[in-house]
């Protein structure tokens, strides 16, 4: 984890905003009628219902312990005579790892404002506030997963896949053959089982360029931590180990997280990884048939997770990933690509204190490249700014601020696009393709660019 202290104290708030409106910080008092607030402004506006398990979510972060938020990272915006609240926002603390280099993240979040105070600034203010308190905590980002276009104005461009999903249908779950036993069996998770768990999630993050990570506080909120309602939205940690009567009975060999209630007919599943050594081939036909239960029993009790679903059979499992994952690798006649991701919202305000952070995998990259041992300068041109990278005998010794004529830049990059490019969202070709604006200019550039920030895979598993 970082070094960044989710205790550490932020800046009193109490602001008149003028109008009859005032600005301030949340108290667990507060979690009943932040609770209403945001099940309604999160709801669907078109048929007015309102939304249970952002509800409980709120609920939870007021009044429950939380291992890196505390209620007075809500922001609310109330009308000063009645203290209705029309406005509100989050800031949630996590550690993130850009291959394994971990950074402090700022997760905003439930951004809402009711009807009749949008278009004045409010949630602008909000934000300015957030970031505030993001960086006086360390962060060196900040994330948002958020409707389309609007926290571009803030600072944020959409550089992270985010959701999308892989599929399998439950009909086509491999059944167990006639007189066999169940080779491995799936049980719901234990404090004990905790740092096996987290063992094994810190390996599979290797796969990825930016993760989520998790310590023992973290983990053990994900197994109890959460209200255990059904309308709470919630993963279920469960345990895979060896099933049988012989030696190795017992064993653990991976885990597997479903939520907590079905989507109308579909059970989706946050995570499901493996021990090293373990055989997908053998191991998942048995996992796939235990979620195929749970989401059974979940249909037959009528546990939904969404007010607009409507209770039924368990007719698939859907798979919160849509990048490449061990899964489909196995089974790519099983398990069908589903949704297309939509993307993560990421803000970097400093960005050569963040190239600085992750200058060991920019040198080990640059190593491995046609340029290893380079000396030199990258000067990347913002149009209204930009930042120098100055490298000697292979090392980053240095980035700073640059404001050369953008003409004069070894490569361009318009607005926020740059962000492409250093979380692996796209590769330089991709970014040149949509923005004709972009590129490199100069043929150090253009091996620099891509050995420095290759396209890579990215699965965030938020802290919420």
């Amino acid at each position: 984890m970082t070094d960044h202290d989710p205790s550490v104290a932020v800046a009193p708030l109490r602001r008149d905003l003028g109008g009859g409106l005032l600005l301030r910080r949340a108290a667990p008092a507060d979690a009943e009628a932040l609770a209403e607030f945001n099940a309604t402004v999160h709801g669907d506006p078109e048929t007015g219902q309102t939304d249970p398990a952002i509800a409980v979510w709120v609920r939870d972060l007021l009044e429950r312990p939380h291992p890196t938020f505390r209620p007075d990272l809500f922001t609310v915006v109330e009308e000063s005579a009645t203290g209705k609240i029309v406005s509100s926002l989050n800031l949630i603390p996590q550690t993130w790892s850009y291959e394994g280099i971990a950074f402090g993240v700022g997760r905003v979040e439930l951004v809402g404002t009711v009807p009749e105070y949008r278009r004045r600034g409010l949630v602008k203010t909000q934000m300015d506030v957030a970031h505030g308190w993001s960086a006086a905590l360390g962060h060196l980002a900040q994330g948002i997963t958020g409707i389309p276009w609007y926290y571009r104005q803030f600072g944020y461009e959409m550089t992270l896949t985010l959701d999308g999903n892989h599929r399998v249908e439950t009909h086509a779950v491999p059944a167990l053959p006639d007189g066999e036993p169940e080779p491995f069996r799936v049980r719901p998770a234990t404090p004990g089982d905790l740092p096996f768990v987290a063992a094994v999630d810190e390996r599979a993050r290797g796969r990825y360029l930016v993760t989520c990570e998790r310590d023992a506080a973290m983990w053990r909120y994900e197994l109890d931590g959460r209200s255990q309602v059904p309308e709470g939205h919630r993963v279920v940690l469960h345990l895979i180990e060896a099933a049988g009567d012989g030696d190795g009975a017992g064993r653990p060999v991976g885990y597997v997280a479903p939520l907590s209630g079905l989507y109308g007919t579909t059970l989706a599943v946050t995570a499901f990884e493996l021990a090293a050594g373990e055989s997908w081939l053998a191991v998942a036909p048995s996992v796939l048939r235990a979620l195929k239960a749970i989401g059974e029993g979940y249909g037959a009790a009528g546990t939904i997770l969404h007010a607009e679903s409507k209770p039924g059979p368990c007719h698939r499992l859907m798979f919160d990933w849509a990048v490449e994952h061990p899964l489909q690798t196995a089974f790519p006649r099983l398990v069908r690509f589903g949704d297309a991701p939509y993307a993560w919202y990421l803000r970097v305000s400093d960005l050569p204190a963040f190239l600085l952070r992750i200058a060991p995998t920019l040198e080990a990259r640059l190593a491995a490249s046609v340029a290893a041992g380079h000396t030199g300068s990258l000067t990347l041109g913002f149009y209204r700014g930009g930042v120098e990278l100055t490298f000697a005998g292979g090392r980053l010794t240095d980035v700073s601020p640059w404001h050369g004529e953008w003409f004069a830049a070894d490569a361009r990059f318009p607005d926020l696009t740059f962000l492409h490019l250093l979380f692996g969202h796209r590769s330089l070709e991709e970014v040149r393709f949509v923005f004709p604006d972009a590129g490199a200019r100069t043929d150090a550039a253009k091996a620099l660019l891509p050995a420095l920030f290759p396209k890579r895979p990215s699965l965030v598993w938020p802290v919420g």
